[in-house]
């Protein structure tokens, strides 16, 4: 196995991904933190100030410069919603040090300015530096604002945040403009001092390494050494905890100038099968997984109802969403024929083809995880915030292994919590 994760303090750890199939090495440092409305404006903001520049290298300009006299390299961070947790990710990436002309300490310094953007911020008068501050705030404002623009992308979130109404999981992952007016730069510096604290955080290392000086090099940086050891804040995700009966469906339609409807079905999958991860991704393939699915074949092809027709499986919460683009006078006939084929699985009316075309996609889906340095480390990331730690190869095995009668059994299982319809 070419992962091995290695404890630099409690609360920090080091994943190396050994491998030679790339010319580049690439770093990232995850910090986790459980959402909170209190905290998620602030942490998406926090983000993007953080990479405005730090004590060493007060701008960016001078983090650019920097990274092209390391041949070249690149740097990027973001947010993340996985489960319940808010996610803040920093990545840079940087040739290997066997392609270099010359020898040189290309891993170390590398390390060193990624730590130096994350934990030595620029702090004038006990807070970030207003100029960043403004502008940066300006910035996740517009963000904030713009995600009505993508309708379908919102509709998704809106059918997510009535599903998961006062839970973490229905909190946007950049925040709230009403939350955004209250935040100063000293407020943030504080909140910035807490996550740092008590944040579980993780750093991946995906490259060819010659030996275990990485270990040595995080150990034995100045930024690494100050950091306290943590009861690390955050929420495992454990499989089959997500039983939620549900009572009653509840129906959410939302009027604004559309020409075309988006209509989002929340499910809840109501069991607790050992491997139920692994039945429902089976499940989710064939009802809309891809071209062959029943969701594609019968509303968007036979009955032509849909312009886009496909389900999603988010395995942190154990649910499954349906997402078409509809016709608005089309409504309640896709609605139907949805509903129509969710009764279909759970009376087995699939093939072994079906099952067995869905396996193939799965498992092609999983083998390419390591064609690039960054899936490989989001899916080792993932198994990292789970309860159940599952290489690449038993994944596989384990979609494999999957039977009609579970995937029908889990099908008995499935409701609808929430219908969202944005219309005109």
């Amino acid at each position: 196995m070419n992962y091995i994760k290695k404890d630099i303090k409690k609360g920090v750890s080091l994943h190396k991904i050994n491998t030679n199939k790339f010319k580049t090495n690439l770093y990232a440092v995850f910090i986790a933190t459980p959402l909170k409305r209190e905290d998620v404006t602030k942490n998406a903001l926090i983000t993007s100030i953080l990479r405005r520049g730090s004590k060493n290298f007060p701008s960016q300009d001078l983090i650019s410069k920097k990274l092209e006299e390391m041949y070249g390299a690149s740097f990027d961070c973001g947010i993340e919603k996985t489960g319940d947790n808010q996610i803040i990710k920093f990545y840079l990436e940087t040739i290997n040090e066997e392609f270099l002309p010359e020898q040189e300490e290309l891993t170390k310094k590398s390390l060193d300015i990624l730590f130096d953007i994350i934990l030595n911020p620029l702090i004038e008068n006990n807070g970030f530096k207003k100029e960043y501050f403004d502008s940066e705030k300006r910035n996740l404002k517009q963000i904030i604002e713009s995600k009505i623009d993508n309708k379908r992308a919102y509709s998704f979130e809106r059918c997510i945040e009535e599903m998961f109404k006062n839970e973490p999981y229905g909190l946007y992952k950049y925040g709230y403009v009403e939350d955004l007016e209250k935040i100063t730069p000293q407020n943030l510096y504080e909140q910035y001092k807490k996550l740092i604290s008590n944040a579980k955080i993780d750093i991946f290392v995906s490259g060819e390494q010659k030996d275990d000086s990485i270990l040595n090099i995080i150990k034995e940086n100045e930024k690494i050494i100050k950091l306290n050891e943590r009861e690390a804040e955050y929420i495992e995700n454990k499989e089959n905890t997500n039983k939620t009966e549900v009572k009653e469906t509840q129906v959410v339609e939302e009027h604004m100038q559309v020409a075309q409807g988006n209509l989002v079905l929340g499910l809840n999958i109501n069991t607790e099968i050992e491997n139920a991860k692994f039945v429902a991704s089976l499940y989710n393939a064939i009802l809309g997984g891809g071209a062959n699915s029943k969701l594609f074949q019968n509303v968007r092809e036979k009955q032509s109802l849909a312009y886009t027709a496909g389900s999603t499986y988010r395995r942190q919460k154990n649910v499954i969403f349906i997402r078409c683009g509809i016709e608005i006078k089309n409504y309640e006939k896709a609605l139907n024929t949805i509903k129509d084929q969710l009764k279909d699985i759970e009376n087995g009316e699939f093939s072994q083809e079906d099952i067995n075309n869905s396996k193939e996609l799965i498992s092609e889906s999983i083998r390419s995880i390591n064609a690039e340095q960054d899936t490989e480390i989001t899916y080792y990331y993932g198994q990292e915030l789970s309860d159940n730690f599952t290489t690449i190869e038993e994944y596989i095995e384990k979609i494999n292994s999957v039977t009609k009668e579970q995937i029908q059994e889990i099908a008995k299982t499935i409701s609808i919590n929430t219908i969202y319809f944005l219309r005109d």
